[in-house]
């Protein structure tokens, strides 16, 4: 059997294969509520075979949104939707995660679709911003308000309360989303992080408030299911976090009960310079889960059957999340079950489509 197509099992939750879809924003939720095309969305990946989906950024609370169109689940009234989508996954043979997020000073802009310029708080889409110093994203963005003791702990009691919702909701997996140059990213990179508190200095100050987070979102997912934790590996500037500190990190997550770094890279400073190509990113996957001899998963333009194969087959990462070519495809898994010569079950509704 081709690796990828082989199980995995973390915990008490087995993976039929390690096909997984990124999680990536649809901007098309409402006060944050899912919608049918949420639905629709991630459902038809499930149908398409990929042995987990992770949900998109959703939002702790209303002001950790990266645009107003973002799914939140600060309150109980999103849970009934978000059930249906994790019931009807299951129902494909697929599990499903969620991505738990905070924008920081990345939050209240505008979707992709209407410019994606930050909007001012005054705005009626748009709200004051938070991060761990009072350095706004780009130039011409307002200023985020530094978190003082009083907001860090609420920050702390969303992340449980997000947990909890998770829990009822009934997913897989919970993800904590410290990637990208969201809040979490804000605290640990020196670049964004100018504080003189516990919270600020040393690299141990820094990784301080993800640690805590890790401890009390473990605590209240338990033991059962998987943790996952996506971090930015490298920000891709000189003077910046990078991966021996994303090594060192994924050390300490290991010892609270991560059980995969979902690695990444870059989000926190704009307009650098990043050497796109096909697995870009796999190179730091493969650091992490050598030295901090942790689980990952590898993401980054990996278009094909035969990257795939390979990245697994030469032990640089556990598992294989698709973006943009999850987008473009949602059968993804069923074509390249056939470029590797795998048998694979297609849902009985379309066997009409490969009995010739």
């Amino acid at each position: 059997m081709n690796k990828l197509f082989t199980p995995l099992k973390i915990r008490n939750t087995t993976f039929k294969n390690r096909m997984g879809v990124s999680p990536m924003c649809m901007y098309s939720a409402k006060d944050g509520l899912a919608t049918d095309f949420h639905l629709t969305h991630l459902g038809s990946r499930a149908v398409g075979g990929f042995g987990f989906i992770m949900q998109e950024a959703t939002a702790i609370s209303p002001e950790g949104r990266i645009t107003y169109k973002d799914l939140g689940i600060w309150e109980d009234k999103h849970l009934s939707k978000l059930k249906e989508i994790v019931n009807y996954c299951h129902a494909q043979n697929a599990l499903i995660g969620i991505q738990l997020a905070h924008a920081g000073r990345k939050a209240s802009c505008k979707p992709p679709f209407e410019g994606r310029d930050q909007i001012s708080p005054d705005h009626p889409n748009g709200w004051q911003t938070f991060s761990a110093s009072e350095i706004p994203f780009k130039e011409n963005d307002h200023s985020p308000i530094a978190l003082d003791k009083k907001g860090i702990e609420k920050v702390k009691n969303d992340f449980v309360s997000a947990t909890k919702r998770a829990k009822k909701a009934g997913y897989d997996v919970v993800e904590i989303h410290a990637a990208h140059g969201y809040l979490l990213h804000q605290f640990y990179s020196p670049l964004s992080n100018k504080r003189t508190d516990e919270y600020g200095g040393s690299f141990e100050n820094r990784i301080r408030l993800l640690l805590e987070i890790t401890q009390l979102v473990k605590a209240e997912w338990g033991e059962e299911k998987p943790l996952f934790v996506r971090i930015s590996a490298t920000d891709w500037h000189e003077k910046g976090w990078n991966i021996e500190d994303s090594i060192k990190l994924s050390k300490h997550l290991k010892e609270l009960g991560v059980d995969l770094i979902d690695t990444s890279t870059g989000g926190n400073i704009s307009g650098v310079k990043i050497p796109l190509k096909p697995g870009y990113q796999v190179e730091f996957a493969e650091k992490i889960k050598t030295n901090a001899n942790i689980m990952t998963g590898a993401v980054g333009l990996i278009r094909t059957a035969e990257l795939s194969e390979k990245i697994l087959n030469t032990d640089k990462a556990d598992f294989i999340f698709y973006g943009r070519e999850a987008l473009r495809n949602p059968y993804l898994p069923l074509r390249f079950a056939n470029q590797l010569n795998q048998k694979e079950n297609w849902p009985h509704q379309y066997k009409w489509a490969v009995m010739e």
